[in-house]
C-alpha cells in the first residue's frame, strides 16, 4: 500500500500543463469591475436608437413623405434596406473612428475593448458591429445580448466572435485620478 501512494502518477507533466495558465497577450489592463453591465449598455443601445431614428428620418423619412413612398420595414424593400444600412453605418463608423463609442457610449461613459488589439481594427469592427449587429438586431435573437448578464467579461455573443467587450471609462478615469492623489 505505502508503494503505491509514494509512487507518482505517470500523467505528472499533463496536471503540470493543465495547471499552467493560459498565456494571453493583454493590451488592456482593467479589473473585471470596470465592465461595462448589462442595463448601461442597454440604455446607451437604447440612445443610440433614438439617434438612429432621427438620421432615418431625416435622410429617408423626410424625402419619402415629400415624395410618397411607402415606408416598408420589410428587408427586401428599398426603404428597408436603406433603413439597415444607416442602421449598421452609424454603428460600424461610430465605433471605428470614435475609439469604441457611439453616442450612447459617449453619454454613458463606455467604450469597446478588444482584448487583442491596442486599437480596435476594421476587422474587428466589421464583425461586431456589421456582422453580429445584423443577426442581433431580430427579436428573437436579442436573446445573445443577454448572455451579458452571466458572463464574467460582460460579453455577448457578438464580443466573443470579435474577442471585445464593453468596459466603463468613468470608473478607469476615477481610478487613475484615485492612483495619482
Amino acid at each position: 500500500m505505502n508503494e503505491e501512494t509514494s509512487q507518482k502518477p505517470a500523467v505528472g507533466p499533463v496536471t503540470r500543463l493543465l495547471e499552467k495558465q493560459n498565456y494571453r497577450p493583454q493590451f488592456h489592463d482593467y479589473p473585471n469591475y470596470f465592465y461595462a453591465g448589462f442595463l448601461i449598455r442597454l440604455f446607451a443601445y437604447l440612445l443610440d436608437l433614438l439617434c438612429i431614428t432621427a438620421v432615418t428620418g431625416l435622410l429617408l423619412g423626410l424625402p419619402a413623405n415629400l415624395f410618397g413612398w411607402t415606408k416598408s420595414t420589410e428587408l427586401l424593400s428599398v426603404y428597408g434596406s436603406l433603413t439597415l444600412l444607416i442602421y449598421l453605418a452609424y454603428f460600424i463608423l461610430l465605433t471605428k473612428l470614435n475609439q469604441g463609442q457611439t453616442i450612447g457610449k459617449m453619454v454613458f461613459g463606455i467604450r469597446v475593448i478588444c482584448f487583442n488589439e491596442e486599437e480596435l481594427s476594421w476587422q474587428t469592427v466589421l464583425i461586431r458591429e456589421g456582422a453580429c449587429r445584423f443577426v442581433l438586431r431580430g427579436s428573437f435573437f436579442m436573446i445573445g445580448y443577454l448572455v451579458t448578464i452571466f458572463t464574467a467579461n460582460k460579453q455577448h455573443i457578438g464580443d466573443y466572435f470579435s474577442d471585445t467587450s464593453v468596459v466603463t471609462i468613468n470608473l478607469l478615469a476615477a481610478r487613475e485620478g484615485f492612483i495619482q492623489e
